[in-house]
């Protein structure tokens, strides 16, 4: 066990624990001493056991053997990528700290490069002196820093203690929820026809939920006509423009609208002018959700390969820490602006051209710097920037867009000259105010870095896009009070438009800002985090939550539209999981009652001393496993959820044109929607068919009715090309017996015969018929729903 000793403490040997080799090498170039051993873990080196190593009757998916709980998760060396163990990496560790006083931890930044370094030194035994390194950047200028702060601390391991043991309180709540939850829901609400697991997990059941509620909303919207009204008006000097009549509250009886149409022919009075100059701020700093999003947007990138190219430049020194949750910058950082811009202004014409000769430094919430940005400040570029071939194409192309927003943020506000015309015009409904905005740019400010991009607007994901105010580009004078006539005015019909999409690349932005789904006042109020009002109670953290698209996917919950930023859109088997999830125990399908207890779970982080990360740390593990216990309480008193039809994984073959034809006449019959993807996969499109095509004739002899089997099909399919038909009938897709049928009928070369040509088709269909008797399944034992996390960065589910 390695312990320090008083030989160790009189040798004043240091350890510095890295987390990749690439940091270390950072680091090295300016601090080297005789007295220093370096070593870097390349990743979590230790992992949890299997439930199945742990105790043998744990392997089998039983439901009477749940809760499985401890109070303590035991862990043994785990394998790289390679499947290599990582033991020989633990004892050379284990050789490094002997005779070694002090260690100092210099991983990433953050709860979980804490836990890679901290779970070795508990593994390992190591009691003495343990500082932390905060490297928020892998330039000289940063690393100097981190050390001259190290230098100030003496409670820095302390404070650095209490965020491991969050993020060890993280994994224990995961592998607990992750464990008992699928197989307990699995075992008990998973109605027969699903094959799969149903896989739940602390956060990604949650967000799930949040995809679910807006895929309800999107397949109920009903679309309703409303109208606008149109008023052309000359003025008393002869200028002409058109007013509209288009409040907020939209006027959706055609009564009202041509009610106000008609008392506004005729008009004739003053016009109210009111010019004013508006500013414009230049955009926030990224995040690293907000830098996703962007990246999406541009370059239609997933979010996790966003995080791969920014995290390449933190290694090499060319961008900030990327896994942060702050918009903003220290305001200790405001003398460096002017460097860094000189920096960064050689590598592209653009930046050079646009460098200001005086930094603008915006305080407080609504600017860049604040005094506590929190754990981890916003991705800005460095005074270090990358040379031709330094970094990767797509690495570059993500370095130049936090660039220029870093380089906007010290740029002058854009000015607006904008005027606005309004007549009052009395009708029977009352006075109705009629208006139209001109807008021209009076000064370009930050916008001339972006050119026509700084106009688009930000909408919020998951939400209908705003309905804009009616506005022109540059109107006609006009005088404040001058008169005007209306000429006459039209009803213009438009029509409402169901919620957006949230995109992949959005995902993220709406796991951490929640707030902004929300309606109700006292919800919003309870996500609130008065200690820090830009980063309200979310999902999740930085560093996981683009993980959790990617698990919802391999379970079939969630599917993907085509785009460049594609959308997501909710499964039959991923709205039925939700159901059942509620139905059971509501407070897992809360988002909003997450997000709260992700709040309560943070501090745990901020404790200031080890015996107080300690007690709320072992209060944490007790509260898992009470709840637990009660989830797997209510599953056990709750009926199997009831789901018409069968839904199997989707199959990865399109469905045939008869069978969306025939989908598509019959959502339109019904008056139901037709879910997206059962355009895209013929297993989905056969559920949809079996739920809502109504009954068909059984086949002869068990009563029941059944689709055709695979071999069928294809035999079905092949004799359709060789006679030449268009397509198959939409039954013979659905229906053992009209698939029969039409074998049946078409074997043969002139029809239906019973010779030697039909045989085959009869034979192959009875061998899978009686292949495909029902029979009792044990529940399948895959990795992922049964077996801890492997991967701790993607910890949190």
């Amino acid at each position: 066990m390695a312990q320090a000793t008083s030989a160790g403490r009189a040798s004043g040997k240091t350890l510095f624990f890295f987390e990749k080799p690439s940091a270390m090498r950072q680091v090295q170039r300016f601090f080297r001493s005789p007295s220093t051993v370096c070593v870097a873990a390349e990743g979590h080196l230790l992992e949890v056991a299997e439930p199945g190593e742990i105790r043998p009757d744990w392997k089998p998916w039983r439901f009477d053997a749940l809760p499985i709980a401890m109070e303590r998760l035991p862990v043994a060396p785990g394998h790289g990528r390679s499947g290599q163990s990582h033991a020989p990496k633990l004892a050379a560790i284990r050789q490094a700290l002997d005779g070694v006083e002090r260690v100092i931890i210099a991983t990433d930044p953050g709860r979980e490069g804490s836990m890679i370094a901290w779970e070795v030194l508990e593994h390992l035994g190591w009691r003495g002196r343990v500082d932390r390194l905060r490297l928020g950047a892998l330039d000289e200028i940063s690393i100097r820093r981190a050390f001259g702060l190290l230098a100030k601390e003496d409670d820095s391991g302390e404070r650095d203690y209490a965020a491991y043991l969050e993020a060890l309180c993280r994994q224990y709540e995961d592998w607990h929820l992750g464990l008992n939850g699928t197989r307990a829901v699995s075992l008990r609400l998973r109605p027969p026809a699903f094959r799969e697991p149903w896989r739940f997990g602390g956060v990604q059941t949650p967000t799930l939920a949040i995809l679910a509620d807006l895929e309800e909303r999107i397949r109920n919207f009903v679309p309703r006509d409303f109208y606008k009204i149109a008023l052309p008006v000359t003025t008393e000097s002869g200028a002409k423009l058109t007013l509209w009549h288009a409040p907020k509250d939209k006027i959706f009886d055609i009564k009202d609208a041509e009610a106000i149409r008609d008392a506004a022919e005729g008009w004739a009075g003053p016009l109210a002018v009111v010019q004013k100059d508006v500013r414009r701020a230049p955009p926030k700093l990224f995040s690293k959700d907000t830098l996703a999003r962007a990246c999406a947007k541009r370059f239609g990138w997933d979010p996790q390969v966003t995080a791969r190219h920014a995290q390449a430049l933190y290694d090499k020194g060319f961008l900030s820490y990327p896994r942060t949750e702050s918009v903003h910058l220290p305001e200790s950082q405001a003398k460096d602006a002017a460097a860094v811009l000189a920096a960064i202004a050689p590598v592209d014409k653009d930046l050079a051209a646009h460098i200001p000769a005086t930094p603008q430094i915006r305080r407080g919430p609504k600017g860049h710097y604040v005094k506590d940005p929190g754990e981890h400040h916003a991705i800005v570029p460095l005074r270090k920037v990358p040379g031709p071939g330094d970094v990767a194409p797509d690495a570059q192309k993500l370095w130049l867009l936090v660039a220029k927003n870093f380089l906007a943020a010290h740029m002058a506000d854009g000015i607006d000259a904008r005027t606005t015309v309004t007549a009052d015009v009395p009708t029977p409904l009352g006075a109705k105010r009629f208006v139209i905005t001109g807008s021209v740019v009076k000064v370009p400010g930050w916008r001339a870095l972006y050119g026509t991009e700084a106009d688009d607007d930000e909408v919020v994901p998951g939400k209908a896009k705003a309905d804009d105010e009616p506005t022109t580009g540059r109107l006609p004078p006009v005088r404040d009070g001058e008169a005007g006539t209306g000429g006459k005015p039209k009803v213009e019909t438009a029509r409402t438009e169901p919620p957006r999409r949230i995109t992949r690349g959005e995902l993220p932005v709406v796991m951490g800002r929640l707030i902004d789904q929300i309606e109700d006042p006292a919800l919003k109020r309870a996500l609130e985090n008065p200690a820090n009002p830009t980063e309200p109670k979310g999902l999740g953290t930085a560093a996981t939550r683009d993980a959790v698209l990617p698990k919802l996917m391999k379970s079939h919950y969630v599917t993907l539209l085509k785009g460049k930023d594609p959308a997501i859109t909710v499964t039959e088997v991923g709205l039925a999981f939700v159901a059942a999830v509620r139905r059971v125990f509501p407070a897992y399908g809360d988002p909003v009652g997450r997000a709260v207890f992700e709040s309560e779970l943070a501090e745990i982080g901020r404790a200031t001393t080890k015996d107080e990360a300690l007690r709320r740390a072992n209060a944490f593990r007790q509260r898992t496993r009470e709840r637990v216990e009660a989830l797997i309480g209510a599953v056990s008193g709750a009926e199997r959820l009831a789901v018409e039809g069968e839904v199997p994984p989707r199959s990865g073959r399109a469905p045939t044109a008869a069978m969306v034809s025939f989908a598509t006449s019959l959502a339109a019959r019904k008056g139901i929607p037709l879910p997206p993807e059962a355009k895209r996969d013929a297993g989905a499109c056969r559920v949809f068919l079996n739920t809502h095509a109504g009954p068909k004739m059984a086949p002869s002899g068990n009563g029941a009715t059944r689709p055709p089997t695979p071999a069928m099909l294809r035999f079905a399919a092949s004799l359709a090309r060789a006679k030449r038909l268009e397509a198959l009938p939409p039954e013979i897709e659905t229906d053992f017996a009209a698939c029969r049928a039409f074998l049946d009928a078409h074997a043969g070369d002139d029809g239906p015969r019973s010779g030697t040509q039909a045989a085959p088709a009869r034979d192959a269909a009875t061998r899978d018929a009686s292949a495909k008797k029902p029979r009792t399944r044990r529940p399948r034992s895959p990795a992922s729903p049964g077996r801890a996390p492997r991967r701790r960065r993607a910890a949190e589910g």
